[in-house]
């Protein structure tokens, strides 16, 4: 029974509706639709399988590292990986973004009492909360396996980048579940990938994506926020 709970939540958590305003960001990939970058479902499946590969050398390693600071309730190393996370945001968009999602979950987690108040306390004493760090809360708050946690955060990731494609591309909804499909593998290698890197292995570097995040704060017609 508990499985099924904590499977629950995992859908939950890594739902699209879940109302922190995912699908108002697009993390650069309009910016690379306006140029042309992405055209067609093979270019959006480059650019995603990219943006995977991204995510899991960084992102995704500092959401494992979180995880396992929150079950273990060590605020000192919850700060420290939120800090680190913060400054790797390298344009104002990319920085707002994570912000205004973390501050959203973090109410949702705070306004519905999920978890102790151990959890609470340590996500509520960050003077800012980026995404992961208010996921990684809610996931350790609701029970959800770490090793799951990754996959479902990662897969939100991946299923807003293909909405923001079938929808501004245009791809059709086929072509949408199809390219979904065809990245569960690469899914689950960046999931393994993430929690086996070391700490002097972590990199955000992605100087094209920065420059197209860049180019977006100043497009001139644009649907969304990044």
């Amino acid at each position: 029974m508990k499985e099924y709970r904590a499977l629950l939540s995992l859908l939950q958590l890594a739902s699209p509706s879940l109302p922190i305003g995912a699908y108002t960001y697009s993390q650069g990939l309009e910016s690379a639709i306006e140029q042309g970058l992405v055209r067609d479902e093979a270019s959006a499946r480059e650019w995603i399988l990219e943006a995977i590969g991204i995510v899991a050398d960084f992102e995704l390693s500092i959401l494992w590292r979180l995880l396992k600071a929150f079950s273990a309730r060590d605020e000192i190393e919850v700060a420290g990986w939120t800090e680190r996370f913060i400054a790797s945001r390298d344009t104002a968009e990319f920085r707002a973004e994570t912000i205004q999602m973390g501050y959203s979950l973090a109410k949702l987690v705070a306004d519905l009492k999920i978890g102790d108040s151990s959890l609470r306390a340590i996500l509520g004493s960050q003077p800012e909360i980026p995404l992961p760090t208010a996921f990684a809360c809610a996931a350790e708050a609701l029970a959800v396996a770490h090793d799951d946690a990754l996959l479902g955060m990662l897969f939100s990731m991946v299923e807003n980048q293909v909405l923001v494609c079938v929808k501004s591309v245009p791809l059709g909804q086929l072509s949408g579940q199809r390219l979904l499909l065809s990245l569960h593998d690469a899914i689950e290698t960046a999931s393994r990938r993430s929690r086996e890197l070391a700490d002097d292995e972590l990199s955000s570097w992605s100087p094209g994506l920065s420059l197209l995040s860049m180019q977006h704060e100043v497009q001139y017609s644009r649907i969304y926020r990044s």
